[in-house]
């Protein structure tokens, strides 16, 4: 084998690691219901954010309290809630941002009753200058990653994150989990490994709808932590990756209303093992690598099966249909740092001797939603740690308190969550 495609598999090995199914029987299920949570200490405030002359709502909007590390992000509706301390209501603000529109600055007294509609104008920007040859866009990745130390956090974090994994049949949720960990992170620079600390967990499953099969997800928020690829970059940034993608310039647009170079990639036609295509958002001014979206390709689909699928029934044949990606960065007093990741899986799943398939859809994201420095050098025991093996709907458990999440900023549900939810708790009371 040659040394191109040696560093080539090891680099997809690794890769794949992200996110395993589990496919086997079940024998039980577990519901919750949601609740809205209160604090003296913490103020609520809910809000849609809209395209201003669409009125489509913007899915994973950047959301934010001014001059803190606290955020969240948009659901697919639009829609967030975010809990800020009291004692920053008065003096701070909360700032919306996404790709390639302005940044709106909102104050805390224009949040009234219900949720505020906050309608963001589309930025139309050509860069007029760039300072990095725009014939050979091999040099723009380079630089990117040339400056990964300046550019990104050079501080041992301990960050508090919003995790979220959802399953549906179809058009019906059938399996929802959800947790607050605490991720003790690296600085960029360091090849050791970021960690995971489980704080909080809780799931929903109506395995009624799975046709005696349960699909699980291997991984959990180590998956989403794991495709910060200027921590990880051996996903996408190998040795060889100029020999194994083709990179060329897209229309350049803005995040946070900063200037962005838009670098599109795909696989080379000689390359023939699953890699991805996508596009990457990096920083003018920095050159810092801001967000990435990029989906596997799956035309060899026995060999995608291999990577993704570690357990079957015989008699199923099994199989992705999509593998999608979206990383978002921010940034905070001149260093970037990983704020947002999330995957979308579809899978088939076709049946011996039957007329018809099962089709799934499986999502997974975790939002950084406050941080700060490991000045104390505080570290997670071992037996504490989250496992890159684990099942996190195996982790958690059904519950019923009203103050589960308490102060914690989590991604508001869609309301197809909130009917499924509904729906469950029916079911179950009709059973009691």
């Amino acid at each position: 084998m040659s040394k191109k495609n040696t560093l080539h598999k090891r680099s997809s090995s690794n890769a794949f690691k992200m996110i395993v199914f589990v496919i086997g029987l079940f024998f039980n299920m577990h519901a919750f219901a949601f609740f809205q949570d209160t604090s003296s200490e913490y103020m609520q405030y809910e809000g849609i954010v809209l395209d201003s002359e669409t009125n489509k709502p913007l899915i994973s909007a950047s959301v934010s309290v001014n001059q803190t590390n606290i955020s969240t992000v948009t659901n697919d509706e639009g829609e967030f809630l975010l809990k800020v301390p009291k004692s920053l209501t008065n003096s701070n603000s909360i700032k919306v941002s996404y790709l390639g529109y302005h940044d709106k600055v909102i104050s805390f007294s224009d949040f009234k009753e219900g949720k505020l509609k906050i309608k963001l104008n589309l930025s139309v920007t050509e860069l007029s200058e760039i300072n990095i040859d725009p014939k050979d866009p091999n040099a723009l990745i380079r630089e990117v990653l040339k400056k990964k130390g300046t550019n990104y956090l050079s501080d041992n974090t301990i960050m508090t994150a919003f995790y979220r994994e959802t399953i549906k049949k179809r058009r019906t949720y059938v399996s929802l989990s959800e947790a607050v960990i605490d991720v003790y992170k690296n600085p960029y620079e360091s090849r050791k490994n970021d960690v995971i600390k489980l704080f909080k967990a809780r799931k929903s499953a109506d395995y009624k709808k799975l046709d005696t099969l349960t699909v699980k997800l291997q991984g959990g928020p180590t998956s989403t932590l794991y495709i910060d690829v200027m921590k990880n970059p051996e996903i996408l940034f190998t040795e060889n990756m100029t020999a194994l993608y083709e990179f060329s310039f897209g229309k350049s647009t803005k995040i946070n209303d900063k200037y962005i170079y838009v670098l599109n990639f795909k696989q080379r036609p000689n390359i023939k093992e699953p890699l991805y295509f996508g596009k990457l958002y990096i920083d003018s001014e920095t050159l810092a690598l801001t967000k990435a979206v990029f989906d596997l390709n799956l035309e060899n689909k026995d060999e995608v099966s291999k990577m993704f699928i570690r357990k079957k029934p015989k008699r199923a044949k099994v199989y992705p249909t999509q593998a999608s990606y979206n990383i978002d960065y921010r940034q905070k007093d001149g260093k970037w740092y990983y704020s947002y990741g999330r995957i979308d899986l579809n899978i088939k799943i076709n049946w011996k001797k039957r007329l018809f398939n099962s089709l799934y859809k499986l999502n997974v994201e975790m939002a950084v939603t406050d941080w700060k420095k490991n000045t104390e050098k505080e570290s997670i025991a071992a037996r504490e740690r989250l496992k890159s093996s684990v099942v996190i709907s195996d982790e958690a458990s059904g519950f019923s308190d009203p103050e589960f999440w308490g102060e914690y900023n989590v991604i508001e549900p869609e309301k197809s969550i909130e009917s499924a939810i509904k729906k469950i708790k029916k079911q179950l009371r009709k059973l009691n």
